[in-house]
């Protein structure tokens, strides 16, 4: 579903509305409604009413006579307004009956401080070096008197300039996301201030006080507990997580992913903020993925000689270390950058041969502790993998397939194609008008796609092969351990409450390494063509089954399952062994002509 197109909790949110709408009360008549279940909340303005209905009878919602497909399905948006919304569906004498309430998401002025409590920033306990600024923030009504206070310090909060307010992520999948006009900040100010981080023998509890006037009495609210990390000598961890801690942008789940840090990478923490730690490299990981090594000293390591060797069906880069620092990786189509931070060049010999894969292999040290490794291939990428070998860094590059000498009856033999049916269990995904579920859709398209796929010769690895519940990591696993030509995702879409579920029609296709975009838009572009389908588009999209890394990996939406025209080709058994077909086809093409240098 393509809410999951935007990280996994985006993913989350749809899958359990999806989910808890196919429990809705089953029909005593041919009038069922899927979605939304009575009781549902929501931020969005109006609401799509999605269930189906006898085809020969008029269906009315609040007395408005609806349109529906051939089959009776239906899913007419409607405004809503602040608060309780009520619904009432009728065919003939069935009557279903909805509340849908919009909340109120205004940010809600304390009368004491003026301050939006819920605002208040920096919060939980953080750690700095001494010197390092530290910001604090607060959003209240005009005019007020702001100061954050720090021990004996106080640090003034001074109104700021307007900032746009940004909607989420989902946005962009509705065809909306610029700045919220009208934002509900907008009679509100932004006060905000900066300090250096001081020297403190022990944790210091911040505040932020507000007074209505210079001379008024003043309210204390907490913020942040403070305390020093220190600076030349500064803790160092190591990664336990496994296979690899996650990195990110900053200290919370909404910030964006980096290049994952493979079991047993070490380095020194330069700040800490709640549950999140701060690395020298910049990156932020959970605490909880690493532990502390005491009295170690700040990581660093000299490279010397390096060499390639190649292993069954790859190659593989091993970069002897002193120890194992982090890592990042940058790719193109047919080029792999990987820069190790906190190292230093003492290379004169590097060992790589004439090779099915790598081409050449270059370094340089363009600042002092960054060293960068530019792999330029022999065609494109057909996926790698990343880890330590206690402090040896192996970099795993994947061969072409050897589909050279394939009879042209079974033109992917020497491939193996991974398959992952959405869903399953008491996971639905997304639910159809009739209440069918998109983990059948998606079981039955992978089912048929499996004995197509094999017909032309390929070997096929499938996640699931009936309706159990397989969690995200083992999905991710499961493409690691087969390192497949091709990993495929399957699914069919749905929509945030902001969508029009009645009008949004077509195939999608994600894909998150650079690996993978000309295959999304292959399969994009020969589905849409050869099925005469409309186009959802071909997105950038951080989905989990999107990531990994050990093949060009695309999650396919081929479909909307809330649409009540499309969920009908959806469930045709005729159009669903057609799109198998097409996507073999789509496969065997884009295979023979992927360039191989």
């Amino acid at each position: 579903m393509n809410h999951r197109a935007i990280a996994t909790a985006l993913v989350g949110t749809l899958a359990t509305m999806a989910t808890t709408a196919g429990q809705v009360q089953a029909s005593d008549g041919p009038l069922r409604v899927v979605y939304p279940p009575d009781g549902r909340e929501t931020a969005s303005d109006h609401i799509f009413i999605i269930g189906s209905g006898d085809p020969a009878a008029a269906v009315t919602i609040n007395g408005q006579a609806i349109r529906r497909s051939p089959s009776g399905n239906f899913a007419p948006s409607f405004p809503l307004q602040l608060g309780p919304n009520q619904f009432e569906i009728r065919q003939g004498s069935t009557l279903r009956r909805l509340t849908v309430t919009r909340l109120d998401l205004t940010p809600q002025v304390d009368p004491v401080s003026g301050l939006v409590l819920t605002s208040l920033g920096p919060t939980g306990a953080i750690a700095r070096p001494v010197g390092e600024p530290i910001c604090w923030r607060a959003l209240g009504v005009p005019g007020l008197d702001v100061v954050a206070r720090l021990g004996d310090r106080a640090i003034p909060l001074t109104p700021q300039p307007t900032a746009a307010t940004l909607p989420d992520n989902s946005a962009a999948l509705v065809g909306n996301n610029e700045p919220i006009a009208g934002s509900d900040r907008a009679a509100l100010v932004t006060y905000g201030g900066c300090g250096p981080m001081p020297a403190i023998a022990a944790a210091l509890p911040s505040t932020i006080e507000s007074r209505r006037t210079p001379q008024g009495t003043p309210v204390r609210l907490p913020a942040a507990e403070i305390s020093n990390l220190p600076v030349n000598s500064p803790p160092v961890v190591e990664v336990t997580a496994r296979p690899a801690a996650i990195a990110r942008t900053g200290p919370s789940t909404n910030h964006s992913r980096l290049t994952p840090l493979p079991t047993g990478t070490r380095a020194a923490v330069t700040g800490r903020e709640g549950e999140w730690l701060r690395l020298d490299y910049g990156a932020w990981i959970l605490a909880r993925e690493a532990q502390e090594l005491p009295g170690a000293i700040a990581p660093h390591s000299h490279v010397r000689s390096l060499r390639s060797v190649q292993v069954g069906n790859s190659t593989e880069i091993r970069i002897p270390l002193e120890v194992p620092i982090p890592v990042s990786i940058d790719q193109g189509t047919d080029w792999l950058t990987l820069t190790l931070h906190s190292a230093t060049a003492q290379t004169d010999t590097i060992a790589v041969g004439a090779d099915p894969i790598l081409e050449r292999l270059d370094w340089s040290q363009p600042e002092p502790g960054r060293l960068v490794y530019r792999l330029n291939l022999r065609g494109r990428s057909w996926g790698y993998g990343l880890r330590y070998e206690g402090t040896t860094l192996v970099l795993t590059l994947n061969h072409p397939p050897a589909t050279g000498q394939a009879p042209r009856d079974r033109p992917l033999t020497g491939t193996t194609i991974l398959l992952d049916p959405g869903h399953g269990g008491a996971e639905s995904g997304s639910v159809g008008p009739t209440g069918y579920p998109e983990k059948d859709a998606n079981l039955v398209l992978s089912q048929l796609l499996t004995t197509e796929l094999e017909g032309r010769g390929a070997r096929v690895v499938t996640t699931r092969t009936a309706d159990q519940e397989v969690s995200l990591p083992d999905r991710q696993a499961a493409i690691a351990r087969a390192r497949p030509t091709v990993a495929l995702s399957i699914h069919y879409n749905a929509l945030p409450d902001s969508g029009n579920a009645e009008t949004t029609q077509g195939i999608g296709m994600f894909w998150y390494h650079p690996q993978a975009q000309d295959l999304a838009e292959w399969l994009h572009d020969s589905l849409t063509a050869e099925l005469d389908r409309p186009s959802y588009g071909v997105f950038w999209g951080n989905l989990a089954l999107a990531r990994p890394t050990e093949a060009p990996s695309v999650l396919m939406e081929l479909g909307f399952m809330i649409n009540p025209e499309e969920f009908e080709w959806i469930t045709s058994p005729p159009e669903q062994q057609r799109l198998a077909r097409a996507i073999a086809d789509a496969l065997v093409t884009w295979i023979a002509n992927a360039p191989r240098g």
